[in-house]
This record gives structure tokens, C-alpha cells and sequence, in this order.
């Protein structure tokens, strides 16, 4: 039995840019960035993620 048979659908997906193709998309407004926090800021997020990933972790290997 030859199941071969191609599928072309066409849903009508498409993209509507305010952009050219070629030119990059603008920038967002961002609520924040890490970028603009403090070093010491940065590094007390990432102790409180690590924190959480271990605990995750630990809780996993209980």
C-alpha cells in the first residue's frame, strides 16, 4: 500500500512587520534588564537561583 501523498496546506499563517526584511526589529522598552543591575545585585540573584536549583536538587534526590 503506497501512503506517498504530500500535504500542502496552507493555513493562511502569516507575519504582518512594520520592518523591512533586511533591517533588524526595533528595540522593546523592557520592564528590566540585568544589565542594569548592580554587580551586587547580580550576584545575589544568582545565589537565590542557585539556591533554588539546589534545594530542587535535594528535594529530588530525598
Amino acid at each position: 500500500m503506497d501512503h506517498s501523498h504530500s500535504h500542502g496546506h496552507d493555513y493562511g499563517h502569516t507575519h504582518a512587520h512594520s520592518h523591512g526584511p533586511a533591517s533588524p526589529h526595533p528595540a522593546q522598552a523592557a520592564s528590566w534588564s540585568i544589565l542594569r543591575m548592580t554587580v551586587v545585585t547580580r550576584l545575589g540573584a544568582a545565589l537565590v537561583v542557585s539556591a533554588c536549583l539546589w534545594a530542587v536538587v535535594w528535594l529530588a534526590m530525598r
